[in-house]
C-alpha cells in the first residue's frame, strides 16, 4: 500500500510540475495561479497546495527539475569515455528535451532575465559544482591529446545557448524556416548540425550512424 502511495504521489507531482512548466511558460511567474495550473493538470486546487504549499515552492520544483534534468546527460562525460561520442550523446540530449518540454527551458530563461533570484543559488552551487567536473574531464581529454584544445568552461555556455535556442527562440526558429511548428525532421536537421559544428570545433568527428 505505501509503495502504491508512493507511485501516486510521483506521478501527481510530475503532472503537476509539467502544468506549472506549460502555465508559467504562458503567464510567468507573476501571471500564473494555482487554479490555472490546477485546470491545466486536470486535478483540484487543493491536490497542488498538498503537494506544494505555495506557488513560490511549486514554481522553485519547476525550474530544480528542469536544471536536474539537465545536468543528468552529463554523466556520460567520464576521463575514459569516448570525447566524441559522450559529447554527442549530451548534444543530442539536450536537443531532444528542447524538442520535448520547450517550456522548461522557456521558465528557466525567464528567470535568469529576471535576474535567477528564485534559481540562483542552486546555480552557484549544483550548476557551478558539476560545470567545474565535467570541464575536469574536458581539460583531461585534451591534455592527452584526445581532442583540440577548448575553453572547457565556456564550451558548457555555447553548447547550453545553441540547444536551448531551439525552444527560448522557437518563434525566430520557425519563422526564419517558415514553419507554423518544427516538424520531427527540422529537429533531427538542427540536431546533427549542432553536433557537427561542436564536435568539428573540439577537433572532433561525428559518431557514425552506428555507433550512436
Amino acid at each position: 500500500m505505501d509503495h502504491n502511495k508512493g507511485l501516486i504521489r510521483q506521478a501527481n507531482e510530475s503532472l503537476i510540475l509539467g502544468a506549472g512548466e506549460r502555465v508559467f511558460a504562458r503567464a510567468g511567474f507573476n501571471g500564473a495561479t494555482m487554479a490555472a495550473i490546477a485546470d491545466e493538470a486536470g486535478l483540484p486546487k487543493a491536490n497542488l497546495h498538498y503537494y506544494f504549499g505555495s506557488k513560490l515552492d511549486l514554481y522553485r520544483a519547476v525550474l530544480a527539475r528542469t536544471l536536474h534534468d539537465w545536468l543528468l546527460p552529463l554523466d556520460g562525460l567520464t576521463a575514459d569515455a569516448d570525447p566524441a561520442e559522450a559529447l554527442a550523446g549530451y548534444i543530442r540530449a539536450k536537443m531532444a528535451m528542447s524538442a520535448a518540454r520547450p517550456d522548461a527551458s522557456r521558465v528557466f530563461a525567464n528567470e535568469l532575465l529576471h535576474g535567477a533570484a528564485v534559481v540562483g543559488d542552486l546555480m552557484r552551487s549544483e550548476l557551478r559544482a558539476k560545470v567545474r567536473q565535467k570541464a575536469a574531464v574536458i581539460d583531461g581529454w585534451i591534455a592527452a591529446g584526445r581532442m583540440a584544445p577548448v575553453d572547457a568552461t565556456h564550451l558548457f555556455f555555447t553548447l547550453w545557448a545553441a540547444t536551448q535556442t531551439y525552444a527560448d527562440f522557437d518563434v525566430q526558429v520557425r519563422a526564419v524556416l517558415g514553419r507554423d511548428e518544427l516538424s520531427p525532421a527540422d529537429h533531427a536537421r538542427a540536431t546533427e548540425h549542432v553536433v557537427s559544428l561542436i564536435l568539428r570545433g573540439c577537433g572532433l568527428l561525428p559518431a557514425p550512424p552506428g555507433r550512436r
